[in-house]
């Protein structure tokens, strides 16, 4: 049970605290003593090229990995030592979702609130609220093998929220999706945010980090190079934008992680020149 001065201690720590993480896959480190910090209530986007190891430190983050050095917590709750406390305060929602095909979404819907112990009629509400909002109610009856890719990752992302938890984690959640399903996801996450959720974002489309996250961490080879909001990383990076308009996140994106990869080269060079 909760005791009252471990719920006061609850609400001072940070969505998420991740320090000196670590994790190495065949003598390479895909993260490289990683420290990342993420206040509650925020929506905070994790950006990076391909390989820097934006997925590897959510799967981390999510209990689906085990860090060679380091930790991750979940309102104070280590990931590693108290996974289900952890674990209850978050989804997870990776860029290819498992459903099981043979369910209807409500159907899926409840089985996923009962891993979570979710009273029923809790569920059952929560579940036609997601369905809705998603515009998936219409097609409760149907067996989710049916559905196309977008209308799997809204299920999907319904099924994340079934338990309410406080922080989400999504790896690349508009994947599949049209225009106005994307929509329909991004009006639900902003309201999560707005009621004191917190969200943590990867994605390749800049364009919603840039209109959605309120601060942006940026991630090569492993390590945290740049954070900050749009502005801010605007100035470090010095992007250079047309006259009379300002530096988009893709400019400022790929003059910073252009920037660390030339310094990471030189670096190398004089190494080995030593």
């Amino acid at each position: 049970m909760q005791t009252e001065s471990t719920a006061i201690s609850q609400t001072i720590q940070p969505a998420l605290a991740i320090t000196g993480l670590v994790k190495n896959f065949e003598g390479k480190n895909a993260v490289n003593n990683l420290d990342l910090t993420i206040p509650r209530g925020e929506f905070h986007a994790l950006l990076g090229p391909n390989g820097a190891g934006k997925t590897t430190t959510l799967r981390i983050v999510a209990g689906l990995l085990k860090a060679d050095l380091g930790n991750a917590k979940i309102l104070g709750y280590d990931v590693a030592t108290h996974p289900t406390e952890a674990k209850r305060l978050l989804a997870f929602l990776p860029d290819d979702p498992l459903l099981y095909g043979k369910l209807r979404p409500l159907e899926y819907l409840e089985f996923v609130a009962g891993l979570w112990s979710v009273d029923p009629a809790i569920a059952a509400s929560r579940a036609e609220e997601l369905l809705r909002w998603l515009d998936l109610w219409n097609n409760t009856g149907e067996m989710i093998e049916g559905f196309s890719r977008g209308m799997r990752q809204k299920l999907a992302l319904a099924g994340a929220l079934i338990h309410d938890p406080q922080v989400l984690i999504l790896d690349e959640p508009l994947t599949g999706l049209d225009a106005a399903a994307a929509r329909q996801v991004k009006d639900l996450l902003i309201e999560r945010v707005k009621s004191g959720n917190t969200i943590v974002l990867t994605t390749h489309i800049l364009e919603m980090a840039e209109r959605l996250a309120e601060r942006i961490s940026i991630i090569q080879k492993g390590k945290i190079i740049a954070q900050g909001s749009l502005d801010e990383l605007r100035e470090r990076a010095a992007a250079k934008a047309a006259p009379g308009q300002s530096a988009t996140l893709e400019d400022v994106f790929l003059e910073l992680t252009a920037h660390d990869a030339q310094t990471g080269t030189q670096a190398a060079t004089q190494a080995a020149s030593v």
